[in-house]
């Protein structure tokens, strides 16, 4: 993955794992298990794509915002966060890890010992004797265990050279001889994680796994995979994974093929993606963060195979690679399994100094002004992207000035009420902020700042407030609860390490690499508890000087930076692609008739290449799993459930997990079925609304404040769920009348924190400020920016929405919320907001008194809490104060039931429906390079009862056909397919693809290959296993405390029972070949088929001409 694909992976991490991940481009987004749809590698299939380009959710909500390094507080949160670290340190089994310190092995030499108290984990440095390798082993009590292989790969050129061997590598090597054995991995292993990304200046490839046997048979595929690919010996690898001149006929025109080619040309149709590479380009005119190691379009193409290989050559040998392990297994285990690879090498003196990174000095004299267009419909308005650019420093920074800058960032950009910020989006200059403040992953750091949205004439505007603003900071500097807050949250983050589905292992690693991958210590980029206590005592002797004089020397008075200015060009998408055919045209011009029909038996052989099944011998290379191996029990966390808690009326769920820090997770759910149908798209909207307009006697900026210094963060949303009936039959498709509607308000605070917690709850629920209408305004331009920013970046996402919101009314609704329709919505309100406001603030308003409403609300009142034992008995005052003033008649009516009849808001979505949400094939024009194509229909009509096999087989598609026919041969970054069983709708997936037609016709040739391979699979059993091992993968992944509860809490709510979990992985287990057979035949009967395209104009003329029709409707 490319840079800034990593940078919308980074929306779904923590704040460790988000630090490190903003600087790199991810291979593939959904190959974490954990994922709730199955993946494949290097494709993102997550809706966030692009979000991160604005930079961490900049709300009062953000309890993950910056933790750039590792932060801490100011002595008023310290109650708050010294208690996480006690509990932590108290439940870490000291005497067991401190055995694998220093544990020996004959080829390796030890470096250095340490303990890194902040996370228990016990650290030993290596290095290789032979190889010159340096192996950093970390022991800690998780079981889910990491391991990762780092090269420092500096690029001279964007012909992405780093980032396409990063694809490469994984495609065959020495011990292992399929085509792809990444793709075996994915499909038949136990991966938590199984991805590689490219950053600027390294390229890192890592796996996890709970299941020790998987771990190392994953490591054993990696390290092969690095050390030895088949890549750097056959030229077809770099032909289909990087790029290659394609002709079938000798009349036709030559075009361009290749994954990475075809990702970059997505990357490079993002208008936010252009702004910020531009940004990089601008203030890294003599180092290697100036060129793109994801690769330029238009650079892939002058990459030769030779440049590919040698680059391998030069930065792949060990003694340029940093591994890494961390976990539970056994030391000498490790050391053993890489002393196999390291082995086969003798030492390189010169890798290391031949990777060296070269500082960038800050040589400007003066500030750089660029102005540079970007791909803009025809529909789009005449507005400019404004960002400022800062290079931070160039000498390296110490751990006080990283933790210092750290804090700054949040305190300057960190949520919607830091000081430039909001002062930005307040001066109504633009619509949205654009520039991720502070990057620091990095050698060097680099800040940015700006909007978008921005009128031709208030261009030079918007610098002039972004300076003024920090001469203001450096003058006034900032207040003390601002610093607290700030402070506090970012400390939270970092003593609460959670990372979410993604392993802890990996956060380490990455922050290990701070440092590490530049010669320095690996173990000191972990600490922060000496920096802290630094970094405090400064605020107590100096106050906020600390961090007005960094502003001084970082930005106010640093002339290293640019200004750019990116507008609009409604033809630059038209004059790319006629500069790449002409480019092709004369190329083709040169050539002989010799040539061009060696063009055509190349094109001929890689296709036969790409089709052609894997030997059997080369299967049974890859190293895998038997059913034995997996754990047949569903996987079940605690719950206990008290209706009418105290005879409040109010509904408690606990969930009591072994440890969770000393910290309270809760959810409060409150019913919202009341809520009329025209003000259903609205609910997303208020949820932030309640957040960031400020509450009560509170401003947006002290209720963040407060937010921030007294709790771990508190987000609100929309929740709509589908629910089992009463009396049907259990894992059968659902009417889609029976669903759940609740405002959900999610918090964490420490035990000691909990009645801060709850107070902020009751404040937003109850008193939000809905008639501010400024902030308002800039809510919804806001969301108008990130929602058309989605559909151009993240389309597969938006024709999924669109495919299932014409069969099912969960469907219709979340599109509604969601979707393309939602932004229809926030247009039509951002222009009631600025003409009519009275009109809106009274649906606001009546939002609000419905859920509100006295007689019904305590029924449908849902308090949702994980903890251990010894949080629950220290909060349990807090809960029952809370319970008691919450709004409403404690003797509440009860609401409708809604597991036994059917939502109010049934019959009227229906009608809209029927008159809105045709089964149509409609195309979404945007200015795109690439297509995002999308196709479904239902799969199993209504009380059709839907086996666990169909996740096993539906898994197989995405992972097998559609990975091999939309991506290896097709060329799209991404191709997969998901299956729901509680609607019974089936669709199709890709994204960036170079093939709209094309791939439709693969999607309807899927029954026909699958029914093939359920064939194949009555003589091939292992085949079938691999299929339901990645299955199972996807059922089993890692989660944190807190999604520990909040999944048993969502399985409780839809009345999802134990029974019906486990006869469903019973199902999945059982999968046989008469399954395939059977979900085949349904997917040729699939009924009503339809689809939803995000694709260019000019793509949808092509798709015409090949008999693709669309109904089409210009959406920017």
């Amino acid at each position: 993955m490319s840079w800034l694909a990593k940078m919308a992976f980074l929306a779904l991490t923590a704040t460790r794992v988000a630090t490190a991940f903003s600087a790199a481009t991810l291979r593939s987004v959904g190959a974490s298990s954990s994922s709730a749809a199955s993946s494949s590698r290097r494709s993102l299939t997550n809706a966030a794509a692009v979000a991160f380009l604005d930079n961490r959710n900049r709300g009062a909500s953000a309890s993950t915002t910056a933790g750039r390094f590792l932060s801490q507080s100011a002595a008023a949160a310290s109650t708050c966060t010294s208690s996480i670290t006690a509990l932590r340190q108290s439940t870490v089994v000291e005497s067991e890890l401190e055995k694998n310190l220093g544990v020996s092995h004959p080829a390796f030499d030890i470096i250095s010992t340490d303990i890194v108290t902040e996370f228990g984990a016990y650290c030993t440095l290596y290095r290789h004797k032979q190889s010159g390798a340096e192996l950093l082993s970390v022991s800690t009590d998780d079981d889910n265990k990491c391991f990762g292989i780092t090269f420092r790969t500096p690029p001279t050129d964007s012909t992405g050279v780093p980032h396409i061997l990063e694809h490469s590598v994984l495609c065959g090597s020495r011990k292992y001889k399929t085509k792809d054995p990444f793709v075996q991995l994915l499909q038949g292993s136990l991966q938590t994680f199984l991805n590689a990304f490219t950053y600027p200046d390294r390229t890192c490839y890592v796996v996890a796994s709970q299941n020790t046997k998987d771990f190392y048979n994953l490591i054993n595929v990696y390290a092969d995979a690095v050390y030895h690919p088949r890549a750097t010996s056959d030229p077809m690898v770099h032909a289909q994974e990087g790029w290659h001149l394609e002709l079938e006929k000798i009349e036709e025109p030559l075009t361009y093929k290749g994954v990475v080619y075809n990702e970059m040309k997505g990357v490079y149709s993002s208008p936010d993606s252009l702004l910020q590479r531009d940004a990089q380009q601008s203030i890294f005119p003599d180092n290697t963060y100036g060129v793109d190691s994801g690769g330029s379009p238009v650079e892939i193409p002058n990459l030769s195979f030779e440049q590919f290989a040698e680059f391998h050559q030069k930065f792949y040998h060990p003694g340029n690679s940093r591994i890494f392990f961390a976990g539970d297994d056994d030391v000498a285990n490790r050391l053993e399994i890489m002393d196999e690879y390291l082995k086969d090498f003798g030492p390189s003196p010169e890798s290391k100094p031949a990777s060296i990174i070269q500082w960038q000095k800050k040589t400007f004299d003066a500030p750089k002004k660029i102005r540079n267009p970007y791909p803009a419909g025809n529909d789009q308005p005449e507005t400019h992207m404004i960002m400022m650019n800062w290079l931070v420093n160039d000498r390296p920074l110490t751990p006080v000035e990283e933790i210092t800058v750290t804090i700054l960032d949040h305190l300057l950009m960190g949520t919607s009420s830091s000081i430039l910020y909001k002062t930005l989006m307040e001066s109504g200059l633009g619509e949205s902020i654009t520039g991720g403040g502070l990057m620091s992953e990095l050698m060097q750091g680099t800040f940015s700042a700006g909007l978008k949205g921005v009128k031709p004439e208030d261009a030079d505007k918007v610098e002039e407030l972004i300076m003024s603003t920090l001469q203001k900071v450096v003058e006034e500097g900032f207040t003390e609860d601002a610093i607290a807050a700030s402070m506090n949250t970012i400390e939270f983050d970092m003593r609460e390490f959670n990372t979410g589905s993604f392993p802890k292992g990996l956060s380490l690693m990455l922050g290990s690499m701070r440092e590490w991958i530049y010669d320095r210590s690996p173990t000191d980029a972990l600490r922060f508890e000496e920096p802290l206590a630094e970094l405090k005592k400064s605020i107590s002797e100096s106050g906020s000087k600390v961090f007005q004089d960094m502003v001084k020397e970082f930005l106010l008075e640093n002339t290293h930076r640019s200004t750019l200015e990116m507008f609009p060009s409604k033809t630059l998408e038209e004059e790319q692609l006629q500069e790449e055919k002409d480019r092709l045209a004369k190329i083709k011009e040169s050539m002989s008739e010799e040539e061009l029909q060696k063009i055509i038996d190349t094109t001929t052989e890689l296709k036969k290449l790409q089709a052609a099944e894997d030997a059997p011998e080369a299967r049974a290379t890859i190293p895998s799993l038997e059913l034995s191996d997996l754990k047949r029990e569903v996987t079940e966390y605690p719950i206990a459930v008290s209706e009418n808690e105290a005879d409040t009326g109010v509904t408690v769920v606990r969930h009591e997990l072994g440890s969770t820090s000393g910290i309270a997770y809760a959810n409060l759910a409150v019913d919202v079925s009341g809520v009329a149908t025209e003000d259903i798209p609205l609910l997303p909207l208020f949820t932030r609304m309640m957040l960031e307009t400020g509450a009560g006697e509170y401003d947006s900026v002290a209720l963040s404040r407060r937010i921030g210094t007294h709790t771990g963060g508190v987000s609100a949303s929309a929740l709509i769920a589908g629910v089992e009936v009463e009396g049907g039959t259990e894992g059968a498709v659902t009417s889609g009348e029976h669903f759940v509607t609740k405002l959900l308000i999610t918090g964490k605070a420490t035990s000691d924190k909990t009645d801060e917690l709850f107070s902020i709850f009751d404040l937003i629920l109850r008193d939000a400020n809905l008639d501010a209408k400024s902030k308002i305004i800039e809510i919804l331009k806001q969301a108008k920016s990130q929602k058309e920013s989605t559909v151009q970046g993240s389309g597969h996402a938006t024709s999924n929405a669109r495919i299932r919101s014409r069969y099912n009314v969960v469907g219709y609704i979340n599109e509604k919320m969601t979707g393309l329709s939602s932004l229809d919505v926030v247009k039509d309100l951002l222009d009631q907001a600025e003409n009519d406001f009275p009109a809106l603030l009274a649906r606001l308003e009546n939002i609000r008194n419905t859920i509100l409403e006295k007689s019904t609300c305590r029924d449908g009142m849902i308090l949702d809490l994980t903890g251990d034992a010894a949080v629950f008995e220290k909060i349990q005052p807090s809960v029952e104060n809370f319970l008691s003033k919450l709004p409403g008649d404690t003797n509440a009516e009860k609401l409708q039931d809604f597991y036994s009849e059917p939502h109010p808001w049934v019959k009227e979505i229906k009608e809209e429906m029927a008159a809105n949400a045709p089964i149509a094939d409609e195309g979404f024009i945007v200015p795109t390079q690439v297509s995002y194509v999308g196709k479904g229909g239902r799969l199993y009509d209504v009380d059709e009862s839907v086996s666990g096999s169909t996740a096993v087989v539906s898994r197989f598609l995405g992972t097998g056909y559609m990975w091999d026919n939309i991506r290896v041969i097709g060329g799209a970054y991404g191709g997969f397919c998901q299956f729901n069983p509680r609607d019974g709708v089936f669709s199709f997936l890709s994204y960036r693809d170079p093939n709209l037609a094309g791939s439709i016709d693969v999607y309807d040739g899927a029954a026909d290959a699958l029914l093939a391979s359920a064939a194949d699979m009555e003589n091939d059993p292992d085949a079938l296993t691999t299929a339901i091992i990645g299955a199972i993968a996807d059922m089993d992944g890692a989660l944190s405390p807190d999604q520990k509860g909040s999944a048993q809490f969502k399985r409780w709510l839809t009345r999802e029972s134990p029974e019906q979990r486990q006869k469903y992985r019973d199902e999945v287990l059982n999968t046989t070949p008469a399954d395939f057979k059977a979900f085949a035949e349904r997917l040729k009967a699939l009924k009503d088929p339809s689809s939803a395209v995000v694709s260019s104009k000019a793509a949808f003329e092509d798709a015409a001409k090949a008999g693709k029709e669309f109904t089409l409707k210009n959406v920017m």
